[in-house]
């Protein structure tokens, strides 16, 4: 992250992302009563070993869902309670239980708990864990809501890791007894960051392409998890990319665009979404796209940024018009201020003349257009080795 405070994002420079998921948030949670509740999410780290780990969060809806009907991109969330947090050792299989006697107390400014306002953005306190090679971080929060109505963020997506849940307050518990496997229920901290110096740190900013939705559970076969081990660690990378994402979302300079302010360079991936349920034009998807550089160019002159052509979604008539349009544009003339062009479309496009439509053995299944973990190696594969030619 940059040496800027970002709207309570405070500089944590000796730290980087310590996992290739991506925790954006693109629903929040809306219950006719307060409750207390527990959600356990098992993570794979970038790295293994004595670890330092640090928590950042922002109570605030990063990008929105569907129309807007129940959550829109920039929303802030509403009052809340952290009871108690815990890392630990989640084993090698995340079955809701943790290596007894591993847990470790997450605190806020030495304290177990913390109340979170509308909107607010926060840093834990640094907590050492012992995590064996292979195995997974778990981290356990129990969450009291104040008040009726909406209250915490969260991504709504297909689980693409293991989480589980429970009625109380049972973040201290070591057992699964309690605990149902999740559903659509990614309960997170936005950046879970270790102590770690690194070369560079890369934003993958994107919608649920860049997220890896469809892929397998516990996989990591979406190329921003294989872009982040065919790096290597020393490289730093935040997957910020949210389910049902769009470039208009970003380009309000919410939450959403300031932790995509935080990186060295940014690869955006951008447009399915605002051509399709957006309904967005090519000129508009377009200057949305420019204005998302300028901003982050404001922020962080010496940011690189990396503009992605707009992946094929199986487009039709107005739709396709409008995606050739705006991957005509970005090839021949990009955005001022966007450092380099990558291709993606290419990889994963039909040849032509169906450039509009993914290649069928990259698509999740035969009616879904979102790339699949073989798509993923593509990408992966191809971005590594475009990217090192800058080097």
């Amino acid at each position: 992250m940059n040496n800027k405070d970002n709207n309570g994002l405070l500089s944590q420079i000796d730290y980087s992302a310590a996992t290739a998921v991506s925790t954006a948030a693109n629903y929040i949670m809306n219950a006719a009563e307060p409750f207390t509740h527990t959600y356990r999410t098992y993570l794979r780290l970038r790295e293994s070993g004595s670890l330092t780990l640090k928590l950042w969060h922002s109570n605030s809806v990063d990008s929105t869902w569907d129309l807007g009907q129940e959550a829109k991109g920039s929303e802030p969330g509403g009052e809340w309670e952290i009871e108690a947090a815990y890392i630990a050792d989640g084993g090698l299989v995340p079955d809701g239980t943790v290596t007894p006697g591993t847990q470790v107390a997450v605190t806020f400014n030495g304290a177990g708990s913390r109340q979170v306002a509308p909107g607010e953005c926060f840093w834990s306190d640094a907590a050492e864990l012992e995590l064996p090679e292979g195995h997974f971080l778990a981290f356990t929060w129990t969450i009291r809501t104040l008040k009726p109505g909406k209250s915490f963020p969260y991504n709504v997506e297909d689980m693409l890791v293991s989480g589980y849940d429970a009625e109380g307050s049972l973040a201290g518990n070591e057992t699964a007894e309690g605990f149902t496997e999740s559903e659509k229920l990614l309960v997170a901290p936005s950046y879970i960051g270790y102590k770690k110096q690194v070369a560079k740190k890369l934003v993958l900013l994107g919608d649920s392409i860049t997220q890896g939705v469809r892929t397998e559970k516990n996989a990591y076969t979406y190329w921003a998890a294989r872009i982040a081990e065919g790096l290597g660690t020393d490289y730093g990378l935040w997957n910020i990319g949210s389910g049902w994402g769009r470039a208009y979302d970003v380009a309000a300079d919410g939450p959403w665009l300031n932790k995509a302010k935080q990186g060295d360079e940014v690869l955006m991936v951008l447009g399915v979404n605002d051509l399709d349920i957006g309904k967005r034009t090519a000129d508009e998807l377009l200057g949305d796209l420019a204005a998302i550089v300028i901003k982050i160019k404001a922020a962080n002159p010496a940011a690189s940024v990396i503009l992605s052509t707009v992946p094929p979604f199986n487009f039709a008539e107005e739709r396709e018009t409008c995606w050739r349009t705006v991957n005509a544009a970005i090839r021949s003339n990009p955005p001022s201020g966007a450092d380099r062009v990558f291709d993606i479309a290419a990889i994963l496009s039909e040849p032509s003349p169906l450039e509009h439509r993914i290649r069928p053995e990259y698509m999740s299944n035969e009616f879904d257009p979102h790339p699949n973990g073989h798509a993923g190696k593509a990408v992966a594969d191809a971005f590594l080795a475009w990217y090192g030619q800058a080097d």
